[in-house]
């Protein structure tokens, strides 16, 4: 499987949180990881990881990318200033450019899979990058009309109703229809992308205690229940709305394989409280697989080489897993009894 991985922000921590995992050579072990970035900042974060053994070379293209070791893709970028810890616009023109190009490679399958490592919305927007984040570029980039964010950890699985948008705006965005396509989309990656079989969703309300049946908020009546209810008539196995405040707290989210929450933060700050350091970002609704690591670019700690790996390493091992499940439920749709070479791979890996 080749693994493509963006370089992010070059002067944050994700060429770093790379190079760490693959510093692992059993992270190396049966695929071919290629990483779109300049050799001197590979150089530059090896010397600040220390880092003298890594099995990593420099190829041209992706084509020419050997199996069980890290290959670095250049992007035709000379004289990079790499300043960690600062932002710059040079920075996110790197970062433009590293996620321009491996998704050129994920549409010609040169790569089949992505991993995205952080960026700064605002370095990479002055370089010309027109969207709210990775989410929304690739959703115009793959045509498709509706991607939901969904934020994994182990059994827990978040996804957000409306994406990186203001608190303010929030309430007008939501609609019936919205909110019924996120619960089917999440239903159906619930069922291809993880394996589970008829899926449990919980649906957040949006005003404290869920609306208190209209005394703090009529949301939850003429807009999100009407969606519930839409959407279990679709064959979604869906349930709510709870009120947010608990939810978590009590360990009612343990009840269901995925939670819908309807902004951002709801959805997120219970996430990353339940799981910072090991959770990973997944873009449902995508034709291709997408991951990332679920921090930010770290220039706090960038070039001084402590930032943790966890969830880098969790995103590659989801992107694998998401790209078999889906191998394999292709394979089961078209003939549930024949043993293909997928079903093949996919049960070897998981014994």
């Amino acid at each position: 499987m080749r693994i493509g991985l963006t370089s992010g922000d070059p002067n944050g921590i994700g060429i770093e949180t790379i190079l760490r995992v693959f510093s692992d050579e059993r992270m190396l072990e049966g695929i071919t990881p290629v990483l779109y970035a300049t050799k001197d900042v590979v150089v530059q974060n090896l010397e600040v990881l220390g880092l003298k053994n890594l099995n990593w070379v420099e190829i041209d293209s992706a084509e020419d990318a050997l199996p069980e070791r890290l290959n670095v893709v250049g992007l035709g970028i000379v004289d990079f200033d790499i300043q960690l810890g600062e932002k710059t616009t040079e920075a996110g023109a790197y970062s433009f450019k590293s996620l321009e190009k491996s998704v050129e490679d994920l549409a010609s399958t040169k790569i089949d899979i992505l991993v995205t490592a952080p960026i700064n919305k605002d370095s990479i927007r002055q370089a010309g990058f027109k969207f709210p984040g990775h989410t929304e570029y690739l959703a115009h980039i793959a045509n498709a009309d509706d991607v939901l964010m969904l934020l994994v950890a182990d059994n827990l699985r978040i996804g957000v109703a409306t994406g990186h948008i203001a608190i303010k705006d929030v309430a007008p965005s939501l609609t019936s229809v919205s909110i019924k396509r996120k619960l089917e989309l999440m239903s159906e990656s619930l069922t291809v992308d993880f394996g589970c079989p008829s899926p449990k969703i919980a649906v957040l309300g949006l005003n404290p205690h869920a609306g208190d049946n209209g005394l703090m908020g009529e949301e939850e009546k003429t807009i999100i229940s009407p969606a519930i209810r839409d959407a279990k008539a679709s064959g979604v196995n869906v349930f709510g709305p709870y009120a947010a405040d608990g939810f978590f707290g009590s360990g009612a989210y343990k009840d269901f394989d995925g939670v819908l929450a309807m902004y951002h933060d709801q959805g997120l700050a219970p996430f990353k409280a339940l799981s910072f350091g090991r959770g990973v970002n997944f873009t449902a609704g995508l034709p291709i697989v997408r991951t990332s690591p679920d921090h930010g670019t770290g220039f706090d700690i960038a070039g001084k080489g402590i930032a943790m790996a966890d969830s880098m390493r969790a995103a590659i091992y989801l992107a694998q897993d998401i790209r078999r499940n889906r191998l394999e439920h292709r394979d089961l749709a078209s003939n549930p009894l024949e043993i293909t070479p997928a079903k093949r791979e996919y049960r070897d890996n998981r014994r």
